[in-house]
Order: structure tokens, then C-alpha cells, then sequence
């Protein structure tokens, strides 16, 4: 079926070569058409190697506000003849390939329309420059594609103007070159194409952002002022966006930055600085990835039984092993929630998007001292390294820091016993203090071996049950401060219900609309951080059958939920996506279907279908 003419709702893709100078420009046409007011979702794909090996990038542009990859690919701008194979078949019926033409290529498609443009071959005519004759072709192709879908071209020159402000002569090349596509398909496809752009309001007071950016940003306005970190893909742009804005936010009198980022020699060394910052009394984070959690967990495990708050952001990634750096996964939740040896058990924070990941990297300072724990922002690279269009951030400037149960001086000149590890209030949390804040009193050990109430060394084994009770009765006491589930109920007599968490959301959501339209209601859970809240064993309590969504082999969250509920592993039905590719819309609904049956048993494991809008 082809398709037919629509507006602001098509998905474009890039093919290109890795360390070609493609991305600038491919950013560049998402973000004209954020600009252009229209909701995009740029999907940045990408290998772990420097330069040579295939890259895509996808922007899909949805009037109705969805941000999850779709299935097929309406314009494909084809540049790499590695690809050349995939990306031709990708392309939907009645949709376009566009492509450098210099060498006439026959891709045996007669169902789409293909459109020829000698890019290397007009770059060859414009610049003598090698490397200027590479650049300029990604925006030749720019140009092209912007006048057959309409993108704005002011937009674009503005776009090119701000990019290059400091450098004037790049402004006119590019500008240059973004002219030659597009008098190349005005003279030669005058038509425009079948999927088009137009200007409308739907970005209005929202920003394009990724996840690492607003991470970042979260935690300088939660006052974090050390970061220490070891580069690992994709969490290394955490560390140096916090950099970037501590020397705007954290500049002293003598300008100087008032926040220190240490890159320390490997992830152990690392986290064990982030440790001893936040015992010292600042507040400090670590970044990371998978590989970098297995290498840091001894010292997880001392911040966890010493009773020192700790932040770890982790930016998911493609395991196991080194696996697949570059690629999308939820798949070091068992390694996160249990990180160490021994008897532990930590907190995890599940951002769906930009948005979540600078409130949930802010609050998780003030759960990691309230608790005097370690917490863990599970982000991903689907939502790390890809821009987002959301809301803007707000801040109440009347916020105050958090520092849960901290002694100060004048306190401890009230208590004559002073037990570091002491349960006063019953909650589990003891009371702390911060090194050099009395000259005689608070002072303590910080042990990772078994220790009394007061810090002592001890081997006695009813101690050391009793501090492990402790501590595993302030994570119980956690589940009531962190942030809970969000519960979608559209039908009370719904035998089905959907679990999710982190950035599956989107698809979840769009899915979820797309099986309401077709006359399936099924109930929703997005889970948002661990330990439980007792309303998700409510949630499964109501429903006979869950579908658990998650992005990793294992079913993660599936064995979470068994071990830490009483929810009844036979009512929860994985669904896994694995593949490193972010979920679609269309992936949960199929799996759905084809794991519960035929969709008459859907429709009545419903109850009373609703109606179709």
C-alpha cells in the first residue's frame, strides 16, 4: 500500500559512514524541524569503532507527540554503498531513496521512488579541499532533503549561523553548499515529496535535550560539586556536561570552578573518590556503564555496609562483557540492585526520558543522604546519548538541600553517647556526622568490617545480625520516600495489564494507544524505582495475566519482581527486546498477541472490550 500525502508524521534516515562529518549535519535537520514547531525524535545509531564502519541516524516526526522509534522508513538518504542493501529495503512501500548518484546504481525496487543526486561529483565541481569535499557533501544532501519535505530554510541558515558564529567563512560554505542541493532538486524534482513538514506549535515551550545533558544538569542544581569518573561509552559525556556546567554554575570570585571532575585511572579508583568526597561531607557522584558497576562493586559494597550516601549514574548499555557498546539495553538491573558481596541490596531510580533524568539525578543526592546508601539512576543510551523533546526543566530556587540525619556541633554537644550506627528513630537510619565538625565529639570509625553501634571492630555474630537487620530495614523504610509507580486503570474489569520502566515507556504508551484504538484495553504500570512501593503488588493483585516489557534476555525485572513481591511469577508474562535497537510501538503490540493468543482471547481477557475511538 502506498502512502499516501501526510504532514509533520514520516521517519527519515540517514545512511552514512562512521567519522564522515554526517552527524552535524543530520542533527541539523532535527533540530529545523524542532524549530519548525514540529515533535521529532532523533535516533542516533552508531558503531563503537572511530571512523569506517556504517552509521544511521534516524528523526521520526509525529503530529501526535510519539517518541518511539516506528517501523519503516518513509525517505532514506542513502551515502554509504556498505548499506546500500538494508537501507533500500527498509524504505515502505511508496516512500523515497535518496541517493548519491555520481555512481548510478540499480537498486531493483520499482515500488518506491528513487532520486538520484550526484553529490560527489557537484562537492568535486564547488572545492579543490579533500576534506571540505567530504563535509559538504552531508549538507548538499541537507539541502536537497529540505526543499522536497519543506523544511524551512531560513531555519536551516539560522541553524548553520548559530553553529558556526565564531567561525564566519564555514557560515557561507555551508550555506553554499545547502544552495547547491537545493537548486540541484528544484531543476531536476520539482515535485514535492508525498511526506512533508509544515509549521506548527507543538514544541512550544519544550527544549531538545538527551538524557547524559540533563543528568548532568541535574546534579549541579542538586549541588554536587565532585564528579569522578573513568570514560566509558556511553556515560563519559555525563562527566564532561557536569564540567561544562559547573564552570558556568560553580565559578568563584577569581573565576576559577568551584566543583571538581576527576578522571581517575580505572572505575574502582573512580567510585572509591566519589566515596570518600561524600564522606567527607561534599556531595559527589560517579558515571558509568556496566563494565564500569562490575569493576566498582568491592567499593559499592563498602559505601553500602559503612553507611556513606553515594550517586552512581549508569547509562545502560549492550552486554554482556564488552558486548555492544554503542547499542540500547535495561540490562544490568540484577547486577545494580545486588552489586557487591555479601548481604546487599541498593536503591535504583528509573528515569523514562531527559525529563526524569534531571529530577531523579537531583533527588537521588538527597535519597543517597537520607539514607546513607548508594543509589543508582538506571538510565540507558537510548536515553542518554538521543535528544528528547520535553518540557522545560523547572526549579524551585526555595529548595534546600537534603542532608537527611547530619549532626552539627551544637547537636552533638546535647548527646553523651553518641552511636554512629545507633537506630534512634526506628526507621533504620542512624545519625552521621561530617569529618571536623566538633573537636572532641562524633567522632567514629567508617568500617567495612562488622562493627557496634559505636563504630567498634567486632566479630560478635548477634551484632552483626542486628546491623544487617538494620540496614535492610532502611530499605524497607526507602520504598516510602522514592518516587512511585505511575498507574494507568482505563478498564476496572481488565484481566490484562502492562509492567514497564525506563525509556520503554514511549513505545509502552504508543502501544497502549494504538491497542485502545483497536478496541483492547489494557491496564498500565510504568515502575519507577526500586525497593517496590506496596501499590505495585496492589497493581498485580488486580489482574490475572501482567506483560512485563523490558530490554534485556533475562527478564530482569521479571525476577525482581518474583523475588521482592509476593506477586505470583505465573501472572507475569515477559516480553524482551534485546537486540540493542530502542522498542517500538508495534514490537509490543505483535508480542502481545503472539504470546497470549489469538487476539479474541485478548479481547476477552479484557472483559468488556471498549470502544474504538
Amino acid at each position: 500500500m502506498r502512502i499516501e500525502k501526510t504532514f509533520n508524521d514520516f521517519v527519515v534516515k540517514f545512511g552514512n559512514i562512521n567519522g564522515s562529518g554526517s552527524a552535524s549535519a543530520n542533527y541539523l535537520c532535527a533540530k529545523a524541524l524542532f524549530r519548525m514547531g514540529v515533535m521529532v525524535t532523533p535516533k542516533n545509531i552508531f558503531p563503537s569503532n572511530i571512523q569506517g564502519m556504517p552509521t544511521w541516524y534516524e528523526i521520526r516526526a509525529s503530529e501526535e507527540g510519539h517518541q518511539a522509534r516506528r517501523n519503516g522508513i518513509d525517505v532514506m538518504v542513502a551515502m554509504n554503498p556498505q548499506s546500500y542493501q538494508v537501507d533500500v529495503e527498509s524504505v515502505v512501500p511508496g516512500g523515497t531513496l535518496l541517493y548519491d548518484s555520481t555512481m548510478v546504481r540499480n537498486f531493483k525496487r520499482s515500488d518506491i521512488d528513487i532520486l538520484g543526486i550526484p553529490i560527489s561529483r557537484l562537492c568535486a565541481e564547488n572545492w579543490t579541499d579533500t576534506r571540505q569535499r567530504q563535509l559538504f557533501k552531508n549538507v548538499v544532501y541537507l539541502g536537497a532533503l529540505a526543499r522536497l519535505i519543506d523544511i524551512d530554510n531560513e531555519i536551516l541558515e539560522m541553524l548553520i549561523a548559530e553553529k558556526f558564529r565564531n567561525k564566519p567563512k564555514l557560515i557561507d560554505s555551508n550555506i553554499k553548499a545547502l544552495d547547491i542541493g537545493r537548486e540541484y532538486s528544484r531543476e531536476f524534482f520539482p515535485s514535492r515529496l508525498k511526506v512533508r513538514a509544515r509549521k506548527t506549535t507543538g514544541t512550544k515551550g519544550k527544549i531538545l535535550i538527551n538524557g547524559n545533558e540533563a543528568a548532568a544538569l541535574g546534579a549541579v542544581f542538586a549541588g554536587a560539586t565532585v564528579a569522578a569518573w573513568y570514560p566509558i561509552t556511553p556515560s563519559t559525556s555525563v562527566a564532561e556536561a557536569f564540567e561544562r556546567h559547573t564552570r558556568h554554575f560553580r565559578s568563584g570570585e577569581n573565576g576559577k570552578c568551584r566543583a571538581a571532575v576527576i578522571q581517575a585511572e580505572d572505575e574502582l579508583a573512580a567510585v572509591g573518590i566519589a566515596i570518600g568526597a561524600n564522606w567527607n561531607g561534599a556531595r559527589a557522584f560517579t558515571a558509568t556503564s556496566g563494565p564500569g558497576i562490575s569493576l566498582m562493586s568491592e567499593f559499592i559494597g563498602l559505601a553500602y555496609f559503612a553507611e556513606i550516601p553515594l550517586v552512581l549514574i549508569n547509562i545502560q548499555r549492550g552486554g554482556p562483557s564488552t558486548g555492544m557498546p554503542t547499542r540500547t539495553q535495561q540490562s544490568d538491573l540484577l547486577i545494580c540492585a545486588y552489586a557487591s558481596h555479601g548481604d546487599t541490596k541498593h536503591v535504583l531510580l528509573f528515569p523514562a526520558d531527559p525529563s526524569e533524568c534531571f529530577t531523579f539525578a537531583a533527588d537521588a543526592f538527597d535519597l543517597a543522604d537520607r539514607l546513607q546508601t548508594p543509589v543508582f539512576v538506571m538510565s540507558d543510551l537510548d536515553i542518554g546519548m538521543n535528544d528528547w523533546v520535553i518540557d522545560e526543566f523547572i526549579w524551585d530556587d526555595r529548595r534546600k538541600a537534603d542532608r537527611g540525619k547530619v549532626l552539627d556541633a551544637e547537636a552533638l554537644e546535647k548527646i553523651s553517647d553518641f552511636g554512629r550506627y545507633r537506630d534512634v528513630d526506628g526507621d533504620g537510619i542512624a545519625y552521621r556526622t561530617i569529618p571536623g565538625t566538633h573537636p572532641e565529639k562524633g567522632a567514629y570509625f567508617t568500617r567495612g568490617t562488622s562493627h557496634t553501634e559505636t563504630g567498634s571492630y567486632t566479630e560478635d555474630g548477634n551484632i552483626h545480625v542486628r546491623n544487617l537487620d538494620r540496614i535492610a530495614h532502611k530499605h524497607r523504610t526507602a520504598a516510602s520516600i522514592l518516587p512511585k509507580p505511575i498507574i494507568s486503570e482505563i478498564s476496572a474489569k481488565s484481566r490484562l495489564g502492562i509492567i514497564n520502566f525506563g525509556s520503554t515507556d514511549s513505545a509502552v504508551r504508543e502501544a497502549l494507544a494504538l491497542l485502545s484504538s483497536e478496541g483492547y484495553g489494557l491496564n498500565h504500570m510504568r515502575i519507577r524505582s526500586f525497593p517496590f512501593d506496596r501499590s505495585v503488588e496492589d497493581f498485580a493483585r488486580r489482574h490475572e495475566y501482567l506483560f512485563v516489557i523490558e530490554q534485556n534476555r533475562d527478564a530482569q525485572m521479571r525476577h525482581l519482581l518474583v523475588a521482592e513481591t509476593g506477586i505470583p511469577a505465573t501472572k507475569l508474562i515477559s516480553i524482551l527486546n534485546y537486540d540493542g535497537m530502542p522498542l517500538t510501538a508495534e514490537f509490543v503490540r505483535t508480542a502481545i498477541f503472539e504470546i497470549f493468543g489469538e487476539q479474541q482471547q485478548v479481547a476477552a481477557a479484557c472483559a468488556t472490550p471498549i470502544t474504538a475511538a
